[in-house]
């Protein structure tokens, strides 16, 4: 079974590269981050025509979540229990369904912005809320895994200059508590292996050459419980869909399980 997480930064203007990336990759699960559509835009039909069923969280033109599958797709829930919500509003940032034998939340954590603001203290609000939410079937015997755009670099060693990012969100050590206890709920960070680089990255900003210089970090995760971590047989990220024009600024992180 192949599982992939991918935040495509606008599935509208994604589609033909992600349309293209399911017939190809062989993926049976993708979880998928930032949409930026409403529910009935979501491109259901097409994705359907591929033999995928899709759950979609989403309200417009920021955040979305879904999960698509092509083993089944049951017990969907929509949103975090316990969701902090910002400034009132409680944003579409979460969704988990059943797929076959394995059990996914697809999640886009806060991005925090800056140190201080009342987005980063959103931030570690709702990681707190998502610790609770999967706690259960973290420790569970089903495999199961939170995969996603969690904004945070777990290690200095997971993005290529971590003096650049002195002062900055993405790798404080609030954020990184948060992950670990994410961690302590009863999951493993499912590192994938390094292929061109020596560190696997997942997201290069658009700006000054990022790509071509790989200077990156790895903040695209897939958190496992044991039953998953224990079937894992290869994980890597796919930098060929961060190529070219149109792409999104992340690239699929792909998990291969024996189950």
């Amino acid at each position: 079974m192949r599982i992939a997480t991918w935040n495509v930064n606008s599935i509208t203007a994604r589609l033909p590269r992600l349309l293209a990336w399911l017939e190809s990759s062989g993926t049976d699960v993708l979880c998928l981050q930032e949409a930026k559509v409403a529910e009935e835009q979501f491109p259901t039909d097409q994705l359907r025509e591929l033999g995928y069923e899709a759950a979609v969280h989403a309200t417009g033109r920021w955040n979305g979540v879904a999960v698509l599958s092509r083993v089944g797709l049951q017990d969907v829930g929509k949103g975090l229990p316990g969701d902090p919500g910002y400034d009132g509003v409680t944003e579409p940032r979460a969704i988990s369904a059943t797929c076959g034998p394995v059990r996914v939340w697809s999640v886009y954590v806060p991005n925090g912005r800056e140190v201080g603001h009342p987005h980063y203290a959103y931030k570690l609000r709702w990681f707190e809320a998502l610790r609770a939410a999967v706690r259960g079937d973290a420790q569970g015997a089903r495999p199961f895994a939170v995969l996603g755009d969690y904004n945070v670099a777990p290690t200095d060693d997971d993005v290529h200059d971590v003096a650049a990012f002195a002062g900055a969100t993405h790798v404080t050590p609030a954020e990184r508590a948060a992950l670990a206890a994410l961690r302590e709920a009863g999951l493993d960070d499912v590192v994938p292996r390094p292929l061109k680089y020596q560190h696997p990255f997942t997201y290069w900003d658009y700006r000054q050459l990022c790509f071509p210089k790989n200077r990156g970090m790895r903040i695209d995760l897939v958190y496992g419980n044991a039953p998953f971590v224990q079937a894992v047989k290869d994980a890597h990220v796919d930098r060929e869909e961060r190529k070219g024009k149109g792409a999104s600024d992340h690239a699929p992180v792909v998990v291969d399980l024996d189950v």
